[in-house]
């Protein structure tokens, strides 16, 4: 895989406060009455910072993921990035705080099937009126080593070529936060190191805030951070 090559960003303080998360909770009506999946959760993280949600499935893990990067509405509480509340924002302001902060990683890719590799991560460049949308999403790829797989499109590619490309998409703005929500939940052994790796890699590069859910151990114990979720409630921190 090619050396990712760019500076870390100079206008971003290394150890800022980036998510401040209070008294998020979450509850879905259901047949039998509420079912609450957060519980009353609270933290914070700092710019930089490596954290892994762990927990066993049905625990909140991905539900507060989705609220972390404002995809979704909590019943109560609220969630802070870089000052500025999601959830007293309205949906398109919620959209401009995402494009403006944050990058997300899925495990099922979202990758567009009918744009190459090139378009897809061009794609939020051009929304941005990047004038050079093309060019970095070119140098994006390079990075993640996908620069023969240009002008392929997602069917045309391996699981974690796809994985690659949404991790480039995702970096391609330069977010100051990841979000990655099981990233090597769909991908062989040696491929899923090799996604970590450059996770890992782009984390500390460009002094990005990643906050990933796993159920993998191997995975989570390379987070500086590990929060674990026991029946929608923080156990361990």
């Amino acid at each position: 895989m090619n050396t990712i090559r760019h500076n870390r960003p100079m206008d971003i303080e290394p150890r800022s406060a980036s998510i401040v998360v209070e008294n998020i909770t979450k509850t879905y009506p259901t047949p039998d009455g509420p079912l609450k999946v957060l519980d009353n959760i609270n933290f914070s993280a700092t710019q930089s910072e490596s954290i892994a949600i762990v927990g066993v499935s049905g625990s909140g893990k991905s539900t507060l993921l989705a609220l972390l990067a404002g995809l979704d509405l909590p019943t109560d509480g609220s969630v802070t990035i870089y000052g500025e509340d999601l959830f007293r924002a309205s949906e398109d302001e919620r959209a401009r705080l995402r494009n403006r902060y944050i990058g997300f990683v899925f495990q099922q890719f979202h990758l567009l099937p009918n744009l190459t590799a090139l378009e897809n991560v061009a794609l939020p460049l051009e929304l941005r009126a990047d004038a050079d949308a093309t060019e970095h999403a070119r140098t994006a790829l390079d990075e993640v080593g996908l620069v023969s797989r240009l002008q392929h499109y997602p069917r045309q590619l391996s699981g974690g070529e796809q994985q690659r490309v949404a991790l480039a998409r995702a970096y391609c703005a330069r977010p100051r936060i990841l979000f990655a929500d099981e990233p090597t939940g769909n991908l062989d052994g040696k491929t899923a190191t090799r996604v970590v790796d450059l996770l890992f890699a782009l984390n500390e590069r460009f002094a990005t805030t990643l906050v990933l859910v796993t159920h993998d151990e191997t995975l989570a114990s390379r987070c500086g951070r590990r929060i674990r979720l026991t029946d929608g409630r923080i156990s361990s921190d």
